[in-house]
């Protein structure tokens, strides 16, 4: 890895060998990451521990050291350290695996194109299929119940741990390698073998809604999503009621997400955040458009970058926000490379919104409370605030 990039990438959990590279519930064969455009550092959402910053470098880095130097793997060594640290949100990744996140920063991942979630009753509904995908081609549809991945049973796990198994983590199993899903629908029950492909993410759809509120759906920051932003924005009525969904929307590219609040802000502060004590800023580029009625709709699923996003729009008086609170990820760290090529990351610091208010462990809280209905409510609001008198 050549220079230090500032990151800040959503959930990820490991159990044993697999490394889950996803955004929690969201997109279930994908991966993401995001970064913050400042030279010198690379960094990561997550929460702190209590040792500070530079001590636990200066752990993980000894302790790869001494392994390497002993014939051991520098990555085990690391993973040891990482877990007496304290920093419970810290990881260690193969070259492999960060190569996974570097890679989908172009919204590229291995997958079989499957977006699921977690029932109440702990099974995992897929809530939507990529059109042309594996899991399309083998007639899987939204509403279908995922039972089993290559014969381990998924109701009542973690939506993440599904993630791992589908995108078969523990093996580094690349495109062109198999994963035989179990399926129920209604009484239905099959199982049906798919081969993994290169995917690229559609992290921003647009629909109309009939009383012509525009609902912009931003399922992750991605590369190029504040272009798509843009771009649906462009081809909208000017005045053009609109809603900015950010429900279960895990983070990704801080880049994009600062971009996309500058298609609502003239300019102006979005974000600060700190590294090892040093104080920085994310400014907002001029000439967005900020007249254009604007809802957000957020969720306990809204995550890091979209709640850096959320923020700053809620701050800066742009934007009503609905919806229930968000989940509260709002610290950062930077990753260290071992001598084998493997990246530990750490935290580092955190970062606020534009009144100086801090997200982490706390979320967002929005300006309307709503469930289900939340759209509904979006709609009811935008009519007041497209009413000109």
């Amino acid at each position: 890895m050549s220079g230090r990039d500032l990151f800040c990438q959503p959930r990820r959990i490991r159990h044993g060998a697999a490394l889950t590279l996803v955004f929690a519930g969201v997109l279930v064969a994908g991966a993401a990451t995001g970064s913050f455009p400042e030279p010198g550092g690379l960094a990561r959402k997550a929460a702190a521990g209590p040792m500070d910053p530079a001590t636990r470098h200066e752990a993980v880095e000894k302790a790869a050291a001494e392994a390497m130097a002993d014939g051991k793997s520098p990555m085990e060594a690391a993973e040891r350290a990482v877990s007496r640290s304290g920093d419970r949100w810290a990881a260690v990744y193969s070259e492999g695996e960060y190569e996974e996140f570097r890679a989908a920063l172009d919204g590229r991942y291995t997958g079989v194109g499957l977006w699921a979630r977690q029932e109440a009753d702990g099974g995992i509904a897929v809530t939507r299929v990529r059109p042309g995908s594996p899991a399309a081609d083998a007639g899987i549809r939204a509403g279908d119940r995922l039972r089993s991945v290559d014969g381990s049973k998924v109701v009542g796990r973690p939506v993440t741990d599904v993630v791992s198994l589908l995108r078969g983590d523990a093996e580094g199993a690349p495109a062109g390698t198999t994963v035989t899903l179990g399926l129920e629908r209604g009484t239905r029950a099959w199982t049906k073998t798919l081969h993994r492909v290169r995917l690229s993410t559609d992290s921003v759809t647009v629909r109309r809604l009939p009383d012509g509120v525009t609902v912009l759906k931003i399922a992750a920051f991605t590369k190029g999503s504040a272009d798509a932003v843009r771009e649906a924005l462009r081809v909208a009525p000017a005045d053009g009621r609109t809603v900015l969904d950010l429900r279960g929307n895990s983070g990704g590219l801080v880049t994009e997400a600062v971009d996309t609040a500058s298609a609502f802000l003239d300019g102006g502060l979005v974000a600060t955040y700190d590294v090892d004590g040093a104080q920085r800023a994310l400014h907002a580029d001029p000439g967005g458009d900020t007249t254009r009625p604007l809802v957000v709709l957020v969720d306990g699923g809204t995550m890091s970058a979209a709640e850096l996003l959320t923020g700053a729009l809620q701050d800066r008086g742009r934007a009503v926000v609905i919806g229930s609170r968000t989940f509260g990820k709002g610290s950062i760290q930077m990753p260290t490379t071992l001598p084998d090529g493997s990246v530990a990351e750490l935290t580092v610091g955190h970062y606020r919104t534009p009144s100086g208010r801090a997200v982490d462990g706390r979320g967002i809280t929005p300006d309307l409370e709503a469930g289900t209905g939340a759209l509904q409510r979006a709609e009811t609001v935008l009519t007041g605030l497209g009413d000109p008198s």
